[in-house]
């Protein structure tokens, strides 16, 4: 199995405590932020950053759905992290400034990829269909706090 990887970044007007604290809103602003790729959203626990725990399906392609239930932890400033419960997915978000009334918010999710020549596929397709899922999200994000 290997490591697959996903990175996305866009550079957001507005501050990166604003950009911050509306990622780590997974009760009211996060839902909002979500594409169609993300179906049954449902915050189980908490709901403001550390401690939340948070389910979706996220649809990557049309025949594959990943059923997620993920945890979030704050480890350092700037940073949430979202270890899927139901797989070996984990989705790190980190805000920083980026210049007067700036930031950069940059999203990494890593798993363990399958193996053989199904592994190859989604180590060469995954990332890509995973990047244009968070450019969304992100998008939407710039959208919500640059208001």
């Amino acid at each position: 199995m290997a490591q697959v990887e996903a990175t996305t970044e866009r550079i957001i007007a507005a501050d990166a405590e604003k950009v911050f604290d509306a990622l780590a809103d997974y009760e009211n602003t996060r839902a909002k932020l979500l594409p169609e790729h993300f179906s049954e959203y449902e915050v189980r626990e908490g709901g403001d950053g550390e401690g939340t725990l948070v389910h979706w399906k996220l649809q990557a392609t049309s025949k594959r759905i990943r059923d997620c239930l993920l945890e979030v932890t704050e480890p350092t400033d700037g940073q949430l992290v979202e270890k899927d419960r139901n797989s070996s997915m984990v989705t790190t978000w980190t805000v920083t400034p980026a210049g007067e009334g700036r930031s950069k918010a940059v999203v990494s999710t890593a798993w363990n990829g399958a193996g053989g020549i199904g592994g190859f596929f989604e180590k060469t397709f995954a990332p890509k269909g995973l990047g244009r899922i968070y450019d969304a999200l992100l998008a939407k994000l710039a959208a919500e706090v640059e208001k």
